[in-house]
């Protein structure tokens, strides 16, 4: 079957402006779940796939031998909560032939259709080479527990995998890890007129000044290879209340060189303020340089880098690569879009890449 033609019998661009129209913030995605688990169970209702929910995950498994590898293709169906600025109903924006407009069509709507709409290609064309199971994955956006960990954890690992994120189709073989922290300076409430007490914030602010600095400091091997930014912090009841409080939260992202629990203990030495981690288990991740996911990209012209952000290949044990339609700088930002061209050519790159890969 040649592809274009399929392409010219399918409307994949409906798919992600109907899922658009259905808001799924992380761990509230039940109505955009069934609704996909609706869809895709008619889109391959004359094929031999099993689609199950697990949770608010899909899995949809094309076994073509139990005894080949298998190849994972994940993205998730969570969206971030929309941002101020939009200049539209992010949830119903108007119609526009070249681009899809609204919340999660960049991150990560393109990338679960374009997966969607390959796999469903290369099922009809009775592909043969390994076993392929797309996972649609919950609440990658806050790394929550009932995401893709549950989905795995109930169908087992596979051999390699496509983590589909806004990447412009580029491949990301190795992306950054995650550590964040809720920081918590103590101080003791007094008078402001008199003085008295200690003022949380001003023992906030020397931590505070302490991570901003802390990118050029040797602490091991060398400077933490890092970027380490404050991004929010609360405190005060009153003008005239010295603060006994100051909460603030730290977001580090980690590239491997250092694991993140070795982080955290440098941290609790070194900053006056308690400090909680929501998650010691984000860690970096890379390719391995001897695997086929790398030798495959080589073969199909496909440009890598090293990605500043993180995904739910934090949370896989298996090599796998990044890729998707988009570009990240759109995601989490006000008038979120993908163009329909990015949307059709990633199922073609996919469809290119898996008929390429061997594993």
């Amino acid at each position: 079957m040649i592809l274009e033609q399929f392409l010219k019998n399918r409307d994949p661009q409906s798919l992600l402006r109907k899922m658009i129209s259905i808001p799924s913030f992380s761990g509230l995605e039940g109505d955009r779940c069934l609704f996909l688990y609706e869809f895709i169970r008619n889109l391959f209702i004359n094929y031999n796939v099993n689609l199950i929910r697990i949770g608010n995950n899909l899995v949809l498994d094309y076994v073509v031998n139990k005894n080949f590898r298998t190849l994972m293709l994940n993205s998730h169906i969570d969206t971030v909560k929309p941002v101020n600025g939009y200049t539209f109903d992010p949830f119903n924006p108007n119609f526009n032939d070249s681009i899809i407009r609204g919340l999660g069509s960049n991150d990560a709507g393109a990338s679960v259709v374009s997966m969607v709409y390959a796999m469903l290609f290369l099922v009809e064309s009775n592909f043969k080479s390994f076993n392929i199971r797309l996972i649609l994955s919950a609440e990658e956006e806050t790394s929550g527990k009932n995401g893709i960990d549950t989905a795995i954890k109930a169908v087992g690992e596979a051999d390699a995998a496509i983590v589909g994120e806004p990447t412009e189709m580029k491949a990301a073989i190795a992306e950054r890890g995650l550590l964040v922290l809720d920081c918590l300076a103590k101080g003791k409430s007094g008078h402001a007129a008199r003085g008295d007490g200690v003022n949380a914030i001003y023992i906030a602010l020397d931590d505070i000044a302490y991570l901003r600095d802390l990118q050029l400091e040797s602490l091991y091997n060398g400077s933490i290879p890092v970027n380490i930014s404050v991004n929010i912090i609360n405190a005060g009841v009153a003008h005239n209340v010295t603060p006994d409080e100051c909460k603030f939260v730290v977001d580090i992202r980690t590239t491997g060189e250092v694991t993140n629990s070795h982080i955290f203990n440098i941290l609790t030495q070194k900053l006056k303020s308690q400090i909680y981690p929501r998650n010691l288990d984000n860690k970096a991740s890379f390719t391995p340089s001897d695997h086929p996911l790398l030798s495959a990209l080589r073969r199909c012209s496909i440009d890598t880098f090293v990605s500043s952000t993180t995904s739910d290949w934090m949370r896989l044990n298996i090599p796998a690569i990044k890729m998707g339609p988009g570009e990240s700088i759109r995601s989490h930002s006000a008038d979120e879009f993908v163009t329909v061209d990015e949307l059709y050519d990633a199922i073609k790159i996919y469809v290119k890449y898996i008929k390429e890969l061997t594993i």
